[in-house]
C-alpha cells in the first residue's frame, strides 16, 4: 500500500512539474500571437499612414464648400471610396476615438476601412477599398509629389516631417539613386513612380521625380519584417526568463527545505539524538528517502539500545558472582594462617576488586549511553567548580603521594550542570593524568562569556598527535597491553566524552604549553537557569 502510495506522489510530483512547463508554453505561444497581431496592425496602420495623413493634411487646409471636388479627386487617384462625415456621428468605441484624438489612424480588414480625423477639425475621413494594391501606393506617392511640388522647395522638408510620424520613410533626394536602369530613368521621366525591390531586406523603395524635375521622392523601405522589433521581443523573452526562474525557484526552494530538514535530523543523529526523525510529508523521491532514512535510524536506535542492555545486563550479573568470590576467598583467608596462602588470596582479593571497578564503570558506561544531548535527561544544579576540583584533588592525592596535584589561581566559577557527572568527568581526567604524569598534575578554571574551561594538564610524555582521535574509544589505550601496571580499563576518557555530550560541550586534547606533557580540555556552555 504504501508502495502504491509513493508511486502516486511521485507521478503527482512530475504530473505537476509538467503542466508547469505546459503552461509556460502555452503562455509563450499567447505571448507570440499577441505581438504578430500588434506587428499585424502596426503595419498595416503604417500602410495607411501615408495616404490618410495626406488627404486628412490637404482637406484640413481646403475650405468646407471645396471638399467634396477634393475627395473627387483623391478618390479617383486612389481608386478609394472617400466619405466625410462628423466625428460625434460615427459608430466609434471608447478607445477608438481615444486613438482618434491622438491623431492615429483606425484600421479594419475584410474590406478594408481607414478612418483619420482631420487635423483640427471635427470631422472624420473615411476610406473603403477591397484591398491593398500598386495602384493605391503609386498613387499616394504621385499625390504627396504635387503636394509638394506646389510649396516653395524650403517649405517642402517641412511638409515632409508633418506626415513622417507612424507614416513610410519619405525623404527628397537631390540626385537619382545609384543602380537604376535606363528604362527606370525614363519612366521617371515620364512622371511615373516605380518600384524597387530591395532583395537583402526583402522591402519595397518606390521612387517619383516631381515636376519641377529638381529633386526625386523616395517613400521605403517598407517591409513587414520578419524579426520580431526590439520593444516587443525583449519583453517576450523577459516574461519567459521571469516565468521560469519562479517556477523553478520554487520547486527549488521545497526541494532545499526537504534537504535542510534531512540534513538537520542526520546532524542530531550523529550527535547522539538518536529519537529524531524525519517528518514525511509526501511519497515523492524526497519522501522515499525520509522513510529510508527513518528505517535507518530506528535500525540504529535499536542495535544501540540492545547492546547498551546486554551491557548493563551483563555488568549486572557479574556483580553477583563477584560477591560470592569475594566472599569464598574471605572465608578462606579466615581459615588460614599460612603467609603465602594469604599473600594469594590478597593478590585476588585486589583482581576482584579491579573487576567490581570494571563492573562499574561499564554500568557508568552504559548508564551515559542512554542520556540525550544538552541534558535532557540530566538534573542539574548549580556547581561551585573550585569547590568541585578541590573535592577530586581530595580525593586522589591520597592515591598518588609522589605527584604534586594542584589547582591554579583564579576566580570563583559558578556552573548549572548535573555536580556527580562533571565531577566524574574532572577525576577521570585527573586520575588519567596522575597515571602518566612524572611530578605534577595542575587544575585551571577558566570563566569565558558563553562557557566554562576546564584544563587538566601533567608533564607526562604526552600523547601523539596520531593517536589522539582514538584514545576517546571504548577500551583504547596507548599500546595493546593490558597489565595492571599500565593503569585504567580504557573506559574513563570515553565516559568523559559521554558526560561532555549529555552537557552539549565537548572534550579536546592537545600539549601542554606550561607543562609540555599532555592537556585534557573540558567545555561545558553555560545553559539558563530558567531553562
Amino acid at each position: 500500500m504504501r508502495r502504491v502510495l509513493s508511486n502516486g506522489s511521485f507521478l503527482r510530483f512530475y504530473l505537476l512539474l509538467g503542466i508547469a512547463l505546459l503552461v509556460v508554453f502555452v503562455i509563450a505561444l499567447a505571448g507570440r500571437s499577441f505581438i504578430e497581431q500588434v506587428r499585424r496592425e502596426d503595419y498595416r496602420e503604417q500602410l495607411a499612414a501615408l495616404p490618410m495623413s495626406l488627404m486628412t493634411r490637404q482637406l484640413a487646409e481646403t475650405p468646407v464648400e471645396r471638399r467634396d471636388a477634393v475627395l473627387e479627386h483623391f478618390s479617383e487617384q486612389l481608386d478609394l471610396q472617400l466619405t466625410l462625415q462628423p466625428v460625434n456621428e460615427a459608430d466609434l468605441g471608447y478607445f477608438e476615438r481615444s486613438r482618434l484624438e491622438q491623431g492615429r489612424i483606425l484600421v479594419a480588414e475584410d474590406p478594408w476601412l481607414l478612418q483619420q480625423r482631420l487635423p483640427g477639425d471635427t470631422w472624420l475621413l473615411q476610406a473603403r477599398l477591397d484591398d491593398w494594391s500598386e495602384h493605391q501606393w503609386h498613387g499616394s506617392i504621385e499625390l504627396l509629389g504635387e503636394w509638394l511640388a506646389a510649396a516653395p522647395a524650403q517649405e517642402r522638408d517641412d511638409r515632409i516631417a508633418q506626415l513622417r510620424p507612424g507614416s513610410w520613410p519619405l525623404q527628397l533626394l537631390p540626385s537619382l539613386p545609384a543602380g537604376l536602369t535606363a528604362a527606370q530613368q525614363a519612366q521617371l521621366a515620364r512622371g511615373n513612380v516605380i518600384t524597387r525591390l530591395v532583395s537583402d531586406k526583402l522591402s519595397i523603395t518606390l521612387l517619383y521625380q516631381l515636376p519641377d524635375e529638381s529633386q526625386w521622392l523616395q517613400a521605403g523601405p517598407i517591409s513587414r519584417g520578419d524579426t520580431l522589433p526590439v520593444n516587443l521581443h525583449l519583453p517576450l523573452l523577459m516574461g519567459l526568463m521571469i516565468v521560469l526562474s519562479l517556477i523553478i525557484y520554487l520547486i527549488m526552494r521545497s526541494i532545499e527545505a526537504r534537504m535542510a530538514r534531512l540534513e538537520l535530523a542526520a546532524t542530531r543523529i550523529a550527535s547522539g539524538r538518536l529519537e529524531t526523525r524525519v517528518k514525511v510529508e509526501s511519497g515523492d523521491f524526497l519522501g522515499r528517502l525520509g522513510m529510508a532514512f527513518n528505517g535507518m535510524a530506528n535500525q540504529v536506535q535499536s542495535l544501540l539500545r540492545g547492546q547498551q542492555e546486554m551491557i548493563r545486563a551483563v555488568s549486572h550479573e557479574l556483580r553477583t558472582p563477584v560477591a560470592r568470590i569475594r566472599f569464598a576467598v574471605q572465608m578462606v583467608e579466615d581459615m588460614t594462617d599460612q603467609p603465602a596462602i594469604r599473600r594469594q588470596l590478597q593478590g585476588i582479593d585486589a583482581d576482584i576488586a579491579e573487576l567490581d571497578e570494571l563492573v562499574d564503570e561499564i554500568l557508568t558506561y552504559a548508564r551515559l549511553g542512554g542520556e540525550t544531548v544538552n541534558g535532557a535527561e540530566l538534573e542539574t544544579a548549580l556547581v561551585e567548580c573550585r569547590a568541585m576540583a578541590e573535592r577530586v584533588i581530595d580525593t586522589l592525592s591520597p592515591l598518588h603521594k609522589g605527584l604534586a596535584l594542584a589547582l591554579a589561581p583564579g576566580p570563583e566559577i559558578e556552573l548549572l550542570a548535573e555536580p556527580r557527572y562533571l565531577q566524574r568527568a574532572v577525576q577521570n581526567l585527573v586520575g588519567n593524568a596522575c597515571r602518566h604524569a612524572k611530578s605534577q598534575v595542575v587544575i585551571h578554571l577558566w570563566d569565558e562569556p558563553n562557557l566554562v574551561r576546564i584544563d587538566v594538564e601533567d608533564d607526562g610524555p604526552g600523547i601523539p598527535p596520531e593517536a589522539r582521535a582514538d584514545i576517546f574509544k571504548p577500551f583504547a589505550r596507548l599500546d595493546d597491553s593490558r597489565a595492571r601496571s599500565s593503569g585504567g580499563y580504557g573506559l574513563g576518557l570515553s565516559i568523559v566524552q559521554k558526560i561532555m555530550a549529555g552537557h552539549g560541550g565537548s572534550v579536546t586534547i592537545d600539549t601542554s604549553p606550561t607543562l609540555g606533557g599532555a592537556r585534557f580540555t573540558l567545555l561545558v556552555p553555560r545553559r539558563d537557569p530558567l531553562a
